[in-house]
C-alpha cells in the first residue's frame, strides 16, 4: 500500500487500510509512507511493516527500494494516486496493480502503471479510498484504531479550545488577527480558553485571550484528544480531530468539502456560498477565506460547543 503523505491525507488512508486488515487477516501487510507521518499509525496494527520512503534522503530512499525489491507483493496498491506513488508501487513487482481510475486522479498518466482500476461512486476521498478496498474484496471494519500521541508543551487545566492556525497553502488560512477575537469572546462568554497549536519558533502574535502550544505531531494528537472542541482548516490537525470524532468547526474556502471535508458528523463546515473551488497553491489567504467574517464563525462555532 502506498500513501506517502500528507497528513490528512495518511488518515483519510486508514479507514481503507483498516478494511484490509480486517478481511485479510493472515496477509501479510506493508504500508509505505513518509517517516514524518509515522506517529500516525505506529502501533495501531494496520500492517506488518511500516515502510519510510523520504525521496529527499538517498539513504531512505535507497534501503526503501532495496526492501521492495525483495517484498515482491501478490498485490500493490496506490492511494496517492500520483506519477511518484504509482512508479513506487510498480518497483515492488506485484503480480496486480490497483489504483483509481485516471479520470479520479491529480496525475492521470499514473494509471499507466494499474493493472486494476476501480471506478467510485463517493465524492469524499475516504469512502473512494473505501471503494478502492473494496475492489480487492475488503468490507470496512468495526473499529478504527486511534493515534495516542505523546504530552509536548503546556496545555491549560481548565477546557479549551484547539485551533491550528497554519497550513500547509496560505490560500487555506483565517487571518490570525480574527483568532483573537474568537478568543476573547470564547472566554468572556463561555470561560474556554482558545490554544492555538503551532510549530517550535512559528510567528504568533499575543494576546491575552490566547494560548500557544508549541509542539510536533505527537504533541498535538496528545492536544486535540484533551481538547473539548476544534477549530479548524482545510489541514491535517482539523482531520485528525474529525478522525478522533471531536465536534468543532471547520472552516472552507478554495477546496471543495465534499472531497476533503472532515470526514464523519463530528465537525460542521462553513464556507462562503458560491466560493471557487481550486486545488492551486497560492501564497495569500484566499477571497472565500476572507469572506468567513469573526460574526459568522462566532456563530457557528457556539452552536456546535458541547
Amino acid at each position: 500500500m502506498v500513501r506517502l503523505g500528507a497528513m490528512g491525507d495518511i488518515l483519510h488512508t486508514i479507514p481503507a487500510v483498516a478494511a484490509l486488515r480486517h478481511s485479510f487477516p493472515r496477509a501479510e501487510l506493508a504500508w509505505i509512507l513518509h517517516p514524518r507521518w509515522m506517529p500516525l499509525v505506529s502501533g495501531l496494527g494496520l500492517a506488518d511493516h511500516l515502510l519510510p520512503f523520504d525521496r529527499r534522503s538517498p539513504l531512505s530512499a535507497f534501503l526503501a527500494l532495496r526492501w521492495l525489491n525483495r517484498f515482491r507483493p501478490d498485490t500493490a496498491i496506490d492511494f496517492q494516486g500520483l506519477l511518484k506513488s504509482g512508479a513506487l508501487a510498480w518497483f515492488s513487482s506485484p503480480e496486480r496493480l490497483w489504483g483509481l481510475a485516471p479520470n479520479f486522479l491529480r496525475e492521470s498518466h499514473s494509471a499507466l502503471f494499474y493493472t486494476d482500476t476501480c471506478s467510485p461512486l463517493s465524492a469524499h476521498i475516504v469512502d473512494r479510498h473505501l471503494e478502492l478496498a473494496a475492489a480487492l474484496g475488503a468490507s470496512p471494519a468495526p473499529h478504527l484504531p486511534q493515534p495516542r500521541g505523546l504530552p509536548e508543551g503546556s496545555l491549560p487545566t481548565e477546557p479549551f479550545v484547539l485551533a491550528a492556525p497554519f497550513a500547509g497553502w496560505a490560500s487555506k488560512q483565517w487571518p490570525i488577527q480574527r483568532y483573537m477575537e474568537i478568543g476573547r469572546r470564547l472566554w468572556l462568554e463561555k470561560r474556554l480558553r482558545l490554544v492555538l497549536n503551532v510549530m517550535p519558533g512559528a510567528p504568533l502574535p499575543s494576546s491575552e485571550f490566547l494560548l500557544r502550544h508549541e509542539s510536533g505531531l505527537e504533541g498535538l494528537i496528545d492536544a486535540t484528544h484533551r481538547a473539548t472542541a476544534v477549530l479548524g482548516l482545510d489541514s491535517g490537525p482539523l482531520h485528525l480531530a474529525a478522525f478522533l470524532g471531536k465536534p468543532g468547526l471547520a472552516l472552507f474556502g478554495p477546496t471543495d468539502p465534499a472531497r476533503n471535508g472532515p470526514h464523519g458528523n463530528s465537525i460542521r463546515t462553513l464556507r462562503q456560498p458560491g466560493a471557487p473551488t481550486s486545488y492551486r497553491r497560492h501564497f495569500q489567504i484566499a477571497p472565500s477565506m476572507l469572506a468567513l467574517d469573526v460574526d459568522s464563525v462566532w456563530h457557528s462555532l457556539a452552536e456546535v460547543l458541547p
